[in-house]
């Protein structure tokens, strides 16, 4: 006669997990940071006459009261003043030109 099995059949608590992936998402830039991205910040802030320094990468406190300013000017809210978020990361691109 066949035999029959009872139970229930679960995951093992020893299955691999997929690594998780990196986050996603726009990078918000803040005194401090540095990089290819700052340098592009810097370039289209040179573009509306908000900075007038160098593209040298770094985002100082130069960089940080120019975003504070493009924020104030332009109206943009959302975003800590002179942090380089997502908001004015949108109106400033929609404002000037890439690298």
């Amino acid at each position: 006669a066949p035999t029959r099995a009872s139970g229930s059949v679960a995951d093992s608590p020893y299955s691999p997990t997929p690594p998780s992936a990196p986050p996603t998402g726009p990078l918000v830039l803040r005194e401090g940071a540095a990089g290819p991205e700052v340098a592009e910040l810097q370039g289209r802030l040179r573009q509306l006459g908000l900075y007038p320094g160098a593209g040298s990468g770094r985002y100082d406190a130069e960089v940080r009261a120019a975003v504070a300013r493009y924020q104030r000017l332009y109206g943009v809210t959302g975003d800590p003043d002179g942090v380089y978020g997502a908001g004015t990361r949108a109106s400033l691109e929609s404002r000037t030109a890439g690298p």
